[in-house]
């Protein structure tokens, strides 16, 4: 299960997510968004069976330069990075199978 349960209130700069080796999945939204409160089962249900996976939850809103390098418009929204590429997103998951399909996609990249 997860263990970061609140969105970082302080977000890195694209650069430095862009230069984040391996595995990185990047989640925007926030803490009082009743569809984030709303995925969070699913996501660290899904999260759980991938462990190493560096997972990183980030506050988002009007003004938060990273969310918008990564022209996020709904919450939450799950980015899957490879070596600080994007390979995969899921936004407001619902199951863990679309989740699961991100993962996917991460192998086959």
């Amino acid at each position: 299960m997860s263990t970061v349960t609140e969105y970082a209130k302080t977000a890195p700069t694209r650069a430095e997510v862009d230069a984040l080796a391996g595995v990185t999945v990047v989640e925007f939204g926030t803490d009082w968004c009743g569809y984030c409160k709303g995925a969070q089962p699913t996501i660290e249900k899904a999260l759980a069976q991938h462990p190493g996976t560096r997972h990183m939850k980030i506050e988002d809103g009007p003004g938060r330069p990273l969310g918008r390098s990564f022209r996020v418009k709904l919450w939450p929204t799950l980015i899957f990075m490879r070596d600080g590429a994007e390979i995969a997103r899921v936004v407001r998951p619902t199951e863990v199978a679309q989740i699961e399909d991100a993962f996917a996609a991460l192998s086959a990249a």
